[in-house]
């Protein structure tokens, strides 16, 4: 693995840390979604994590057909680009199920 690709990966860990972190206090969606700082703050880390996803190399992602890396970037263009778009229960979900998941695959 590539000292690029490692860096990455740190960086994605480290976003899901904190998105967990943010998200701990939460019952539901509807907590995360409107206190602004958390949902602001988990956001941006949505960001990252497409961020690196994208700086991961071809050979990496080929290695790991399990993860979906196209839909980790398409949910970063999401966010991005559609803010005020976005579905606090989607983003609950990614959350509560996606997250743990990507993190363990990592």
């Amino acid at each position: 693995m590539s000292t690029k690709d490692r860096h990455s990966l740190e960086a994605i860990l480290e976003a899901i840390s904190k998105i967990q972190r943010f998200t701990k206090d939460h019952p539901d969606q509807d907590s995360i979604f409107n206190n602004d700082r958390d949902f602001d703050a988990v956001m941006m880390n949505f960001i990252v994590i497409g961020e690196m996803v994208a700086r991961i190399s071809g050979d990496l992602k080929a290695a790991n057909p399990q993860i979906e890396w196209n839909r980790i970037i398409g949910f970063r263009n999401l966010v991005a680009h559609d803010y005020f778009g976005i579905d606090a229960e989607e983003v609950w979900q990614i959350i509560r199920g996606d997250l743990p998941e990507l993190e363990q695959q990592l």
